[in-house]
C-alpha cells in the first residue's frame, strides 16, 4: 500500500509575496476554488493580522473552499493567534499554522533572546493556539541552519504541548539535498513523540535545490510538502507543487502518492500566472511552454519515431491538450467559452460577450490566439474601475528622427491630452502622459515579456515606478507594445496612495 503524501498550498500567501503579484479577495477566491479542483490538502490563506485584506481573504476563503484545510499563518504572538482564530470561523476545517525563528541568527539577532526562551515562547503559542483548533502547525523558521540537536529538542517540546504538524523550513534555501534529508531523518530517529505528528518540508529556491531538497525530506520521513503554484515565492520563489507532483507521478516506485489531479496542473498554473501578472519562464519544468517543445533534430526523429524517446510525461497527464481548437478571428463564442473553462476560468454570459468582443479585435490583428492572450482579455475588466484610463496614443517615430507621442487620457470622466518628444517612441509617450500627471515619478523597472511566436504576438508590459518614497506595480497587454507600456505606467499611477 503507497503512503499518502499532504499537499500544502501557500501561493496565496508565501506566493504572493511576491512584489507586484498581490491579488483582492475575489481573484483569491478564484484561485482558491482552483486549487481545491486540483486536488491540494492544505490550503495556506493568508495571514490574518498582516493587514484588513488577508484577514478578509481568509473569511471568504473559508467560506468558498468545502473540503481542504483552510490554513492561517501566525506568529508565536496570542494577538496573532486570536485574530486568526477569528478569521478561519467559517472554514469547514482548519488549522491555525504558528511559529518562531530557532536558528542561532534568528534567536541572537531576531529576537535578542536565548535557546531555552524560544522553546518556552513556542510551547506556549502552540498550547494557546489548540484551544481554539485541534490541528495546529508548529514553524520552525530557519529550521535550515538550526543544529539537529537543538532543533530536535524544540520538536519534541512542541509535539508535547500538542502540534499535530511540525514544519521544517529551509527558510533561506541554504540546505544541501543530503543535508535537508540528513535533517529529517534525524528528527525521525531523535524526537520522542515524531510519530503523533506529520513532518512538513517548507523549502525556498534561492540556490536552486527547493525541489531536490523537498524531495530528500519526503524520502527520508516527511509527509506534508509546503509548495506554491510555478514556485513563485519570495526571493527566488518556492518548491513547485506541479515538480513534486510529476516526479512522483513518474517515479512509482518511490510508492507515495498525492491527492493532485495531475491534469488540472496546466490550467492552474494558467490561472495564477494571469492574475498575478508573472510569466512563466519558458524553461520552467513541466508548465513552461518549451517543457514539451523539442527543436534538436537528433529529439524530433526520435519523438516521431515513439514519444517516450525523449518525453517522460505525457504532456495530456498535466492538462496540456496537444490537438486543441486553434482560435482565430472566425471562432465563435462557445470555442472561446471552451477554451476558457479548460484553462479554468469560467464566466457570466454578460462578461463572456465583453471578453468576445475584445477577443475578435485582437483575433483581426493576430493570426491565432494564444491561452495568455485569452487570459490578459479575461481579466481585462480589472481596469474597467481604474479612475484614470488611456482614451487614445499617437506616435510619431522613424530613424533619424524624434519620436513624439500625442496621449489623451480619461480621469475620472474628464479628458486631458498632451504631447511630448523623447528618445524612442515609448520614452515620448510616457513623457506626455507625465505632463498630463504632473507628479513626480520615477520608472524604476520596465520589462518587456518575451514575445513568443511572431510580430502581432500580444506584448507584455511589467513596470514600477517610484512615488512618494513608495514602489508601485503595474502590468499592461496590448498588440502595439508602445501602448502596453504606457497601460503598465496608467496602472502603476492608479494604485498612488493620494
Amino acid at each position: 500500500m503507497s503512503d499518502r503524501l499532504f499537499i500544502f498550498d501557500t501561493t496565496l500567501r508565501d506566493g504572493e509575496q511576491v512584489p507586484g503579484c498581490q491579488l483582492n479577495t475575489v481573484e483569491k477566491i478564484q484561485v482558491a476554488k482552483q486549487l481545491e479542483l486540483l486536488g491540494v490538502d492544505v490550503i495556506e490563506a493568508g495571514f490574518p493580522i498582516s493587514s484588513p485584506g488577508d484577514f478578509n481573504s481568509v473569511i471568504e476563503i473559508s467560506k468558498a473552499v468545502t473540503w481542504p484545510t483552510i490554513c492561517a499563518l501566525t506568529r508565536a504572538v496570542q494577538k496573532d493567534i486570536d485574530v486568526a482564530a477569528d478569521a478561519l470561523k467559517f472554514a469547514k476545517h482548519k488549522r491555525i499554522h504558528t511559529g518562531i525563528g530557532t536558528s542561532d541568527e534568528h534567536i541572537k539577532y531576531k529576537f535578542n533572546s536565548n535557546r531555552e526562551e524560544i522553546i518556552e515562547r513556542a510551547v506556549a503559542a502552540v498550547k494557546y493556539a489548540r484551544k481554539y483548533v485541534d490541528d495546529v502547525e508548529f514553524y520552525a523558521e530557519d529550521a535550515g541552519r538550526t543544529d539537529n540537536e537543538y532543533l530536535a529538542r524544540v520538536i519534541e517540546s512542541v509535539i508535547k504541548a500538542g502540534a499535530t504538524v511540525v514544519n521544517i523550513p529551509d527558510t533561506t534555501g541554504y540546505c544541501l539535498p543530503s543535508e535537508y534529508g540528513e535533517k529529517i531523518k534525524y528528527l525521525m530517529e531523535h524526537v520522542d513523540g515524531i510519530h503523533n505528528a506529520i513532518i512538513s518540508t517548507h523549502c525556498h529556491n534561492d540556490l536552486g535545490m527547493a525541489t531536490a531538497n523537498t524531495m530528500s525530506g519526503v524520502l527520508n520521513g516527511a509527509r506534508q510538502v509546503e509548495v506554491t503554484i510555478n514556485g513563485i515565492g519570495e526571493r527566488a520563489g518556492n518548491t513547485s507543487l506541479e515538480e513534486v507532483a510529476m516526479i512522483l507521478k513518474c517515479h512509482k516506485g518511490i510508492g507515495i502518492e498525492t491527492n493532485i489531479n495531475t491534469q488540472k496542473i496546466y490550467p492552474t498554473s494558467r490561472m495564477v500566472s494571469s492574475l498575478m501578472n508573472m510569466p512563466v519562464q519558458p524553461n520552467k519544468a513541466i508548465v513552461g511552454r518549451n517543457a514539451f517543445a523539442h527543436s534538436s533534430g537528433i529529439h524530433q526523429d526520435g519523438v516521431l519515431k515513439n514519444v517516450q524517446t525523449y518525453e517522460i510525461i505525457d504532456p495530456h497527464d498535466v492538462g496540456i491538450d496537444d490537438n486543441s481548437i486553434v482560435l482565430t478571428a472566425r471562432s465563435g463564442r462557445a470555442a472561446l467559452k471552451n477554451r476558457l473553462q479548460v484553462l479554468g476560468v469560467n464566466l457570466e454570459q454578460e462578461k463572456l460577450d465583453k471578453v468576445y468582443e475584445d477577443f475578435l479585435k485582437l483575433a483581426d490583428k493576430k493570426k491565432d490566439i494564444n491561452d495568455d492572450d485569452i487570459l490578459v482579455l479575461a481579466g481585462a475588466d480589472r481596469t474597467q474601475n481604474h479612475r484614470i484610463k488611456l482614451d487614445y496614443l499617437q506616435v510619431t517615430s522613424g530613424v533619424g528622427v524624434h519620436s513624439v507621442a500625442s496621449l489623451g487620457l480619461n480621469i475620472a470622466g474628464e479628458k486631458f491630452e498632451d504631447c511630448a518628444s523623447g528618445n524612442g517612441p515609448v520614452d515620448a509617450a510616457i513623457k506626455a502622459l507625465k505632463k498630463i500627471i504632473n507628479r513626480q515619478m520615477v520608472l524604476k523597472e520596465f520589462t518587456i515579456q518575451a514575445i513568443s511566436k511572431g510580430s502581432d504576438d500580444m506584448g507584455k508590459v511589467h513596470m514600477q515606478v517610484e512615488y512618494d518614497n513608495h514602489i508601485y506595480y503595474g502590468f499592461g497587454a496590448n498588440t502595439d507594445i508602445i501602448a502596453a507600456s504606457v497601460e503598465a505606467y496608467i496602472d502603476c499611477i492608479n494604485k498612488f496612495k493620494d
